[in-house]
């Protein structure tokens, strides 16, 4: 243990004298550079939409405007009778709420189904041409929500169960 306090005790003295200084700064302003950018980090949300709208030009409305949803959108008989686009407008822009959850099985009562990989709606468009215990293909509708708010025909897709979204919690 004597000879390798003394061959520390060596190296020590032959280091220049600023070096052990200037290690000090260099980890200092690492570390710290470090703490900056944990601060800045991304996190899971920075890729989810936001989950209450916020409008992008603000204006101010009478008091007589509403400002919160009607109450009529809790009842589940009204979802009956809105149409397709409004119910896919319902789900995807009213996340986390009881309207996405009436939405959604409506939506289900009509014969969509959620695929949780694309995230987006699909309905068969005939019967499929091959059937297993993982997966079903043929043709199907979708409903295209990022670029054309449409619905758009997908032949020859393989619905993978896995994918599929059977609960409305």
């Amino acid at each position: 243990q004597q000879q390798q306090q003394q061959q520390q005790q060596q190296q020590q003295q032959q280091q220049p004298q600023g070096t052990q200084t200037l290690s000090l700064d260099a980890a200092a302003a690492y570390l710290s550079s470090l703490q900056e950018s944990y601060q800045h980090m991304t996190s899971k949300n920075d890729s989810e939409r936001p989950r209450s709208y916020a409008p992008r030009n603000p204006y101010p409305t009478p008091a007589s405007y509403p400002s919160q949803p009607s109450t009529v959108f809790d009842n589940p008989s009204i979802f009956e009778k809105l149409g397709t686009d409004c119910l896919f407008f319902i789900f995807y822009y009213q996340q986390g709420t009881y309207q996405q959850y009436l939405a959604a099985r409506e939506l289900k009562k009509q014969s969509w189904r959620y695929h949780k990989k694309y995230m987006t709606w699909f309905q068969r468009h005939e019967e499929p041409k091959v059937t297993t215990d993982e997966y079903e293909q043929g043709t199907y509708v979708y409903f295209d929500y990022e670029s054309g708010w449409c619905q758009r025909v997908k032949a020859d897709f393989k619905f993978e169960y896995a994918f599929l979204e059977d609960s409305l919690v």
